[in-house]
């Protein structure tokens, strides 16, 4: 007599069937690849300003999250020391001008003047020195006065003759003016604290602290009266608009980043509603290099393989990404 399987039966059969079809199917997928995960994080191109010349800071003109352009006036400082050395160059480069000028103008006219006139009177007693020399002479020739007399007379002729070279040499000195060497000198002179003053007056146009990029305003790390050293950095500026993303890849697994090469990428600090319509963007890799020597990955399998180097990878989007900020996480599956 055969038997009829019972509802009882037919429930349990097909549960094990389930269970078995669930176990295989597990089994086939622990027997799948697993997909590879590598994250990154967004970067961007950042520029940190500081002031050439120390000095304290007395304003700031913005803060953080500000966008500015090239040539925006971000602080400015005050500099006593800076005020009273362009006080000094600017009055050496006024007494050096005015040297110049007097080489290049030459002698007032009444200095000229007063040289002819002086000219004149030695010319003068030069003469008059002569005519006496000449009766002197005459009276010592007939035996009238002593030879001592007539040395007196010759030696007074001299002098007063020299005196009237002197005196005209000085005449036509003071008319010619300086000498092609001295106003060159002079000149020269004015050139060299034009320098200085100029050197003066570009430390002064640092105290106006102003930005050589456009961005925005990462940090701002100085407050007003603090004194802020020179070279220190006191204002960061990001450029959005040059951003790319940073990979560590294992060097087993670099084939797929090669220079060149483009992928996908998910930003999940960005929300589909995004201006690109979606998290994901697609990046082009431009740059590898290998990290330092700690940064290695050992082998998985114990006793075998080899230390695999990790290597930085740099990406820029194809698009801008709206939204993007550095900082963000990157996901390449």
């Amino acid at each position: 007599m055969t038997m009829k399987p019972t509802l009882k039966t037919i429930a349990l059969s097909l549960a094990g069937l389930g269970f078995v079809a669930a176990l295989g199917y597990g089994l086939w997928q622990a027997t799948q690849p697993q997909p590879e995960f590598f994250q990154g994080q967004m970067e961007a191109h950042e520029t940190d300003i500081a002031p050439k010349i120390s000095g304290r800071i007395g304003e700031i003109l913005v803060k953080e999250g500000d966008h500015i352009k090239v040539g925006t006036l971000l602080m400015r400082m005050d500099s006593p020391e800076v005020r009273a050395k362009l006080a000094q160059a600017t009055a050496a480069h006024e007494a050096a001008q005015a040297i110049a000028s007097k080489a290049a103008h030459g002698a007032r006219e009444q200095e000229v003047q007063m040289a002819k006139m002086n000219w004149q009177r030695a010319q003068t007693a030069a003469d008059l020195a002569a005519i006496s020399l000449k009766r002197v002479d005459g009276l010592a020739k007939e035996g009238l006065i002593a030879a001592q007399k007539r040395d007196e007379a010759d030696a007074n002729f001299k002098a007063a003759r020299d005196g009237a070279t002197a005196a005209q040499a000085q005449y036509d000195m003071t008319r010619a003016g300086a000498r092609p060497e001295d106003k060159a000198a002079a000149n020269a002179q004015v050139r060299q604290v034009a320098g200085v003053v100029a050197e003066v007056q570009a430390a002064q146009a640092e105290t106006q602290l102003t930005s050589p990029v456009a961005g925005e305003v990462a940090k701002v790390l100085a407050k007003v009266g603090e004194l802020s050293p020179q070279g220190i950095a006191v204002v960061s500026v990001v450029d959005l608009q040059d951003q790319w993303v940073v990979l560590n890849v294992r060097e087993d697994k670099l084939q797929r980043f090669a220079v060149g090469t483009e992928f996908d990428a998910r930003l999940p600090a960005l929300s589909p509603s995004t201006e690109t319509g979606a998290t994901t963007a697609r990046f082009k890799v431009f740059f590898i290099g290998v990290l330092p020597d700690f940064a290695t990955w050992r082998a998985t399998r114990a006793g075998q393989g080899f230390d695999a180097r990790t290597f930085e990878v740099r990406a820029r989007p194809i698009t801008p990404i709206a939204g993007a900020r550095p900082g963000m996480t990157v996901l390449v599956n």
